[in-house]
This record gives structure tokens, sequence and C-alpha cells, in this order.
């Protein structure tokens, strides 16, 4: 059975991370949504360092679909945690923290402000909240329940959970069942149900306390730029990027080939669909991924909503932000 990016970082035993928001900035929001430029801008006005909140941003050679900053806003200020590790591999939530926290003690020690900027609700959540990876895996038993889930359905592993552990089998939702098979696993192994060891996401500040914001679009003018940034990434060579990946490394890691933009493209690919019919696909997979994105972020207590507008000036927005931040 294949490892996921998300098992792993389940599977691990060990370190807890504790939460950053006390130590950093964080400009989240929506794909599409101007995070990069107004990051940027940030950056120069204050002296800060960006650390990418973006978990295919990780990837070395998937650029342009993760819209990963260019050569010069690059040399303009310094970006970090993009192009770690090769498509073919896992990169788990527990990888990213090990490395956030390093990277930010870095950009302390060098007297500057560490800027979280991106949108993977996960990484998010475990630099605001702080992150325990749990007991390790047993990966029999796991086999074991995905093959009664194959056999006798979701509603079924439902109640097996409910039984186990009734309070996470209320949090997660029925389509979710890689985290129920995990609320299961942590129960048998550990002896006690998940919902009262996820003491770690409990850690909250008030928005007034802290230095976490999100960019914040009317849904049908985020979902035109979501339009014009696929057909921008498509302009500029997406699905010859994909080609190239294909090429060189041949299957790419779970994680790497469904993201959004380069699953489409990779099934496009194998059943011969037209460059058209892709690019709706990406487009409207994205504005799917952008409202699941929101949804979370109304989630955390911690984040203050900047409200943007078309055509909007990144000068401006980080006029408003210094205003906002936090000494």
């Amino acid at each position: 059975m294949n490892k996921t990016s998300d098992e792993q970082s389940e599977g691990k035993g060990g370190t807890a991370y504790p939460a950053l928001i006390e130590q950093v900035i964080v400009l989240t929001g929506p794909t599409a949504s101007g995070k990069s430029e107004v990051a940027i801008s940030l950056a120069e006005r204050i002296g800060g360092e960006i650390i990418s909140l973006d978990s295919i941003a990780v990837y070395r050679g998937m650029d342009i679909g993760t819209a990963k900053p260019s050569p010069l806003d690059r040399d303009r200020i310094s970006h970090h945690l993009i192009d770690l590790v090769d498509p073919t591999d896992e990169f788990s939530v527990v990888c990213y923290l090990d490395a956030a926290h390093n990277k930010v003690r870095e950009i302390l020690d060098r007297g500057c402000v560490p800027i979280f900027v991106g949108g993977t609700p996960m990484f998010l959540k475990g630099v605001l909240r702080g992150f325990s990876p749990g007991p390790s895996a047993d990966w029999d038993f796991r086999g074991k329940v995905e093959a009664d889930l194959a056999i006798h359905g979701v509603d079924a592993l439902w109640t097996r959970l409910e039984q186990v552990d009734p309070l996470a089998a209320h949090r997660i939702a029925k389509s979710d069942t890689r985290r129920m098979i995990r609320a299961l696993e942590v129960a048998k192994v550990s002896g006690t149900p998940i919902s009262h060891q996820q003491t770690q996401f409990e850690y909250t500040l008030d928005a007034s306390e802290c230095n976490v914001f999100s960019l914040a679009w009317d849904r049908e003018e985020l979902h035109r730029r979501i339009n014009r940034r696929v057909e921008s990434m498509f302009s500029l060579g997406l699905i010859e990027e994909v080609r190239e990946l294909i090429s060189q490394f041949g299957r790419l890691s779970r994680t790497a080939s469904q993201a959004v933009g380069y699953r489409e493209i990779i099934e496009g690919l194998r059943e011969a669909k037209p460059k058209e019919q892709m690019i709706e696909e990406v487009a409207a997979h994205t504005r799917q991924l952008a409202r699941r994105q929101e949804t979370w972020f109304r989630s955390f207590q911690e984040i203050r909503r900047i409200t943007m507008q078309d055509n909007f000036d990144a000068e401006d927005v980080v006029g408003q932000l210094t205003k906002m931040i936090t000494k």
C-alpha cells in the first residue's frame, strides 16, 4: 500500500510542533487572490522574507501550475520552502513544519520578519495552532479497514467510528474516508480517541492579538481572476510542463499528481482530451478549490479579512496591512 503525504505525517510519531503565530506574519487567501504581489511589497517595506505556505510549490518542476514567484521576484525578496523535493516524493505536514520551524529561526536570527504566504489549509493550521503527528501508523490495521470500506461502504465506516469516537465522527465529513480511518487507527493504537488528543489545535489567539490576514474577494470577481489565471497558465505552457514532468519522472507522487491543474492535464493527455476541455476542467476545479479554502479560512478566528477590489494596488493594500500589524 502506497503511503500518501498525509498518511506519512500521521504515521510518524514523535516531535510535536508548537504554534508559530506569535513570531510571524501570515498572509493567506484563496487561490488567485493576489497574495504573492501583496506579500512581496509588504516584505520590501518591513524587511521581511517570504515562506511559502503551499503544499505543491515544494515540488521541483511544478512551476506554472503553482504560480511560483518569478526569478525577478526571488531576486527582490528571499523566498523559502519552494522547490524542496522531486514530484515523485511525498511531502507531509510534518516535513513542512519541520522545515518551517527551522526557517523561521534562521530568518529571525538575521533580524528579518518571517512572512508566511499561501493557502494550504493544513499547513496554515499547523503554523497557527501547532501540530502533533500522533502515534505511528498501523499499516496492517489500516489495510483491513480499507478492505472493509470497499466491501461495506462509507456508512458502515462512519457507524464504526461513531461507536469508537462519536465526537470525531461528527466532526469528519463522510466523504473524508482517510480521516475516518486515521481516527479509528489512533483509537486502536493509542487506546485514546483522536478527538481527545487534538489539543494542539485548541491554542488560539484573538485576531487582534496576532498578524494573520486573508485577502477576501467578491466571489464573482474571484472567479473571473481564477479564469484569467488558468488561461494564462495554459498560454505559458502548462500542458508542456506536465508532459516534461511525465517524461522526466514517469509516475508522480499521489500528492503531486492530484494537484489541481496537474491532475486534469495528466488525465487529459492520457485520454486525448482537447485543450479547451482541459482548460474548462482546470478552471472549474480551481473555483471549487477556492470555495473550500474560503470555508477553511472562516473557521480560523485568528484571521482578519482584507476586502479586495478589482485593479487593486498592492502598495495600498500594504498600507492597510502595516496599520493593522501588531508590534
